[in-house]
């Protein structure tokens, strides 16, 4: 089943240089799918738009089967998102906006105490979630925020640069809670700049240079013998 679908998608700013230019890429229930390019390349503006907080006038995306322009709620209300920098509540505890997400999601209290309990021990923030979000680090905000992104079991969850401030641990574990919930069934769209992650963890990837996509596909496919940096800096070395 298809989850997510990018068709013909461009974007423009002030009129100028597109930003992104007919992109078009389908992830489906059980991908891993990496989003892969230089700063600049179009990846954070193709997320924003898939997540419903950038508009956009040329293509289309949908996702489970529902586009993003016309049922902004529905699709919102399956999908999970993490931006590059989250941006929480400083004045309220970790807890309190792992329940304002909750809420919003419709999980029932049983489940939000398990899934919670769970993500916390995983990400080593049991202890920190009565604390205000305003004395966590960095890395800590980050560990709130997906834990947020996670609890309602979003159908798509899309995530710009996740592993940005993890500590390895947490970063091993971000990795089995993505695949566990691919396993069930939802599908993740993900930018990264580490090129090894993508490359161990993505069943399927496409390289985006200059807002045009120059390659996608099976991850394996596109590796053949070579390393992923190895493909990803021949692109980089190519205009066409």
């Amino acid at each position: 089943m298809d989850i997510l679908e990018i068709k013909n998608f461009s974007k423009s700013y002030s009129g100028t240089k597109k930003a992104v230019d007919n992109l078009n890429i389908t992830v489906s229930s059980g991908d891993i799918y990496g989003f892969i390019g230089h700063n600049g390349a179009g990846k954070t503006t193709t997320i924003r738009s898939v997540v419903g907080i950038m508009d956009f006038e040329e293509g289309e995306i949908t996702i489970c089967g529902h586009l993003v322009k016309n049922e902004p709620i529905l699709c919102k209300s399956v999908t999970g998102y993490i931006p590059d920098n989250p941006d929480l509540y400083d004045y309220i505890t970790g807890i309190q906006y792992l329940n304002y997400m909750a809420d919003m999601f419709n999980v029932s209290i049983a489940d939000r105490k398990e899934r919670i309990e769970k993500y916390a021990q995983l990400l080593g923030m049991t202890n920190s979630l009565g604390d205000l979000i305003s004395s966590y680090s960095h890395g800590m905000k980050q560990k709130t925020a997906l834990i947020g992104a996670f609890l309602h079991k979003p159908k798509l969850l899309v995530l710009d640069e996740p592993f940005v401030g993890l500590d390895p641990e947490a970063s091993f574990h971000l990795k089995n809670m993505m695949r566990e919930l691919c396993n069930e069934g939802a599908a993740i769209f993900f930018s990264t700049h580490v090129l090894e992650v993508a490359e161990k963890l993505c069943g399927k990837i496409a390289i985006i240079k200059d807002g045009k996509l120059k390659a996608q596909g099976k991850t394996q496919d596109i590796l053949g013998d070579s390393s992923l940096e190895e493909i990803f800096l021949e692109v980089a070395k190519h205009d066409s």
